[in-house]
């Protein structure tokens, strides 16, 4: 039924199937069977977890890293606290059949109840195909809080057989979680080498090749869970580790094995979980109280949302790529829980905790709640929302080129800068796994690079070989060269040039040769660091002869202006024409002022638009009598400039008053040479004037 398919997420109709098929058996007489948590934790569990981690988005997930580590142990430490010490509050104040649950059993139900699953996240995230870094923060953190609610779990559990607990039993719980996550790390890491390292000889048995894949990741799984460390993150690494290696050995055959093989078995675990739970729920024994559930239940969203958001607050801060609002909503609403919890809790022991059933109950509507109905209502919600969906398509080798160009770029830019980023990181880690790690774990000439030519020359050798055999050329391969067909028939040329068909196992073969071997751009000579590099003998000489010729020709600038005086500015006509406009009478010639200096201008009309041109200006008292004191009050006099007869050249003809000593003393009367600058804080025009 396609139409209720794309509405109700997969998993949740499974667990209706559980829920009819629980009751059928129950009608029938029958006793429901119930997922074991030695069933689950051993066999249905672990094939979920290898396909994430084998197939794990790798590239997004190192650049994510500090933001997926911060939602999971910081995020599901605020989780199981804030949940406990509200429950425990809650059952204080609840009445009489809540009164007896103490603070460490409420501890213990938050750490259960707080950490999100991530079978029913890859079970509802598939299925809405939200943008990649959406998909690698909410599923990377299901992963990687394991180790806090494995940790957490196990110590509640110690705790509540203690008589007394004290403050180094709280220091050693806080240490036990670096062991437990390091420790579940360390162990997937030696697995996945010796992974890798038999793979290295399975070249004449490549039968049983996935057998080692799979044999290596469920040793490392059941070794953690030994030693009471994160079975999730020895899975986790040992896949991450080995498929690099294991890829370059394994053949083709192999690696399709590995791979749909993968798919099916956790197809088929996942599909047996949210059954199980369906059934589960039918035949455990249940205890429901009001008060217990729902607010186990709101105090679940409110955990979610809160942590969120503070942690959102402050990631922001360092992130390049800020998380939006959208982002975060989707964050919050997407923290589904699911079958790990529902088997931590069914492995509690009813000697310690005798309200088991109860918690078992509120566990199984918290599951419901957030798989039925975040589940549901997730999809319409980021169309609504218009959140960016998944790239279906593959990405070309164009933008993988380039991808690994800006990354050679970047890993340069922080050389040069003295920055120690991850890109400087990885490309260190690069550089030791090309240099140690690959000669030890890949066989044979695999190991070295390039491969590309290697390959094509085999392509070649193979499809000219078939070609000689089947003594036709219709259908020329395109990887053959015009020299070989040449050699094979020399006189007849192809009529058609056809183009092979691609399979898809082919081409992703090529893909993945040329992302790994292209041309690598940091290959250098000698090392280099900006504190030793070799200063320029030249260098100084230079900066010294620049510093004195900037010297000598501020020096010089500074001596022409103290010694010449700059011509005087004349006016334009427009400010001419504005200047009599605004006061007319001080440009009338005055009566008795011969003897007084004279300016003479021509006054611009709109018709014939002249200069203003500067004629004759004397001090007083130049002509050789001393002034009047009624000169003196006059000041200058502006007098009109007689037009001058045709024929006569007003530029070239010199007038009374331009002889050199006189024309000396015009300039310097117009400008008398610089004037200091004002100093700050003085105003424009000095009081006064």
């Amino acid at each position: 039924i396609p139409s209720v398919s794309s509405i109700v997420p997969e998993s949740c109709l499974l667990i209706v199937v559980g829920l009819l098929v629980g009751g059928l058996i129950k009608g029938v007489g029958e006793k429901p069977p119930i997922l074991k948590s030695d069933i689950f934790f051993l066999f249905l569990l672990p094939p979920i977890i290898l396909d994430a981690g084998y197939f794990l988005p790798l590239r997004p997930f190192t650049e994510n890293l500090g933001t997926i580590l911060i939602f999971a142990v910081v995020g599901t430490l605020w989780n199981a606290f804030f949940l406990g010490g509200l429950m425990y509050a809650v059952c204080q104040l609840g009445g009489p059949g809540l009164n007896h649950i103490g603070l460490l059993a409420n501890l213990l139900f938050g750490s259960i109840i707080s950490a999100v699953d991530p079978v029913a996240v890859l079970a509802v995230f598939e299925e809405i195909h939200i943008n990649e870094l959406l998909h690698i923060l909410v599923f990377g953190e299901s992963l990687l809080n394991d180790a806090v609610t494995v940790v957490l779990y196990h110590l509640f559990e110690e705790f509540a057989s203690f008589e007394q607990v004290t403050i180094l039993d709280i220091i050693l719980g806080f240490l036990s979680f670096f062991v437990v996550s390091l420790g579940g790390v360390l162990v997937g890491v030696i697995y996945g080498v010796i992974a890798a390292f038999t793979s290295r000889f399975t070249s004449h048995i490549r039968v049983i090749e996935p057998l080692f894949v799979f044999l290596y990741s469920y040793m490392a799984y059941l070794s953690a869970e030994l030693f009471h460390l994160s079975g999730i993150m020895a899975l986790i690494a040992a896949g991450v580790v080995m498929r690099p290696y294991v890829e370059a050995n394994i053949s083709h055959k192999s690696h399709t094995t590995i791979k749909y093989f993968l798919k099916m078995w956790s197809s088929v675990s996942e599909t047996l979980i949210f059954i199980f739970l369906g059934v589960s729920t039918v035949a455990g024994h249940h205890y429901w109280n009001w008060t217990f559930v729902t607010s186990t239940l709101f105090f679940c969203l409110i955990a979610r949302v809160l942590g969120v958001l503070v942690l959102t607050w402050f990631i922001n801060k360092f992130r390049i790529v800020k998380l939006t609002p959208k982002d975060q909503f989707i964050i919050a609403y997407g923290g589904l829980r699911g079958a790990i919890a529902f088997s931590l809790g069914y492995l509690l022991d009813y000697k310690h905790f005798g309200m088991r059933d109860m918690f078992l109950t509120a566990i199984i509507t918290v599951i419901f709640f957030t798989v039925f109905v975040q589940g549901m209502t997730i999809r319409p919600l980021v169309d609504l929302l218009a959140v960016k969906k998944k790239q279906e398509t593959k990405r070309s080798i164009n933008e993988e080129i380039h991808t690994q160009f800006l990354d050679h770029l970047l890993t340069g830019i922080e050389d040069i800068c003295g920055h120690y980023g991850h890109h400087h990181w990885k490309d260190k880690l690069n550089r030791f796994n090309k240099k140690y790690v690959k000669k030890c774990l890949i066989a044979g000439e695999r190991s070295k690079e390039p491969q590309l030519i290697a390959f094509y020359h085999k392509m070649e050798m193979k499809q000219a070989i078939e070609l000689v055999e089947s003594g036709g050329i219709g259908k020329i391969p395109s990887a053959v060269s015009t020299v070989s067909i040449q050699n094979i028939h020399p006189q007849t040329l192809p009529l058609e040039r056809v183009l092979p068909a691609l399979s898809k196992d082919k081409e992703e073969e090529i893909r993945k040769i040329l992302r790994t071997n292209l041309q690598k751009t940091r290959q250098r000579l000698r090392s280099y660091n900006r504190h030793t590099l070799v200063a320029d003998p030249y260098e100084e000489a230079w900066n010294q002869m620049l510093l004195r010729r900037q010297k000598a020709r501020q020096l010089e600038q500074k001596m022409n202006n103290y010694l010449t005086v700059p011509a005087h500015k004349v006016d334009s006509p427009t400010m001419s024409r504005a200047r009599i406009g605004s006061d007319p009478l001080a440009y009338e010639p005055k009566e008795d002022s011969e003897n007084l200096p004279i300016i003479t201008i021509d006054p611009a009309s709109p018709q014939s638009p002249e200069s203003v041109d500067l004629m004759s200006e004397e001090p007083k008292g130049y002509s050789g009598l001393p002034p009047s004191p009624e000169e003196e009050d006059e000041g200058l006099v502006m007098r009109v400039k007689e037009p001058s007869s045709p024929g006569t050249d007003d530029v070239f003809t010199p007038g009374t008053g331009d002889s050199p000593s006189n024309q000396r003393m015009l300039r310097c009367l117009s400008d008398p040479g610089p004037r200091p600058e004002p100093e700050e804080g003085e105003p424009f025009i000095p009081k006064g004037q």
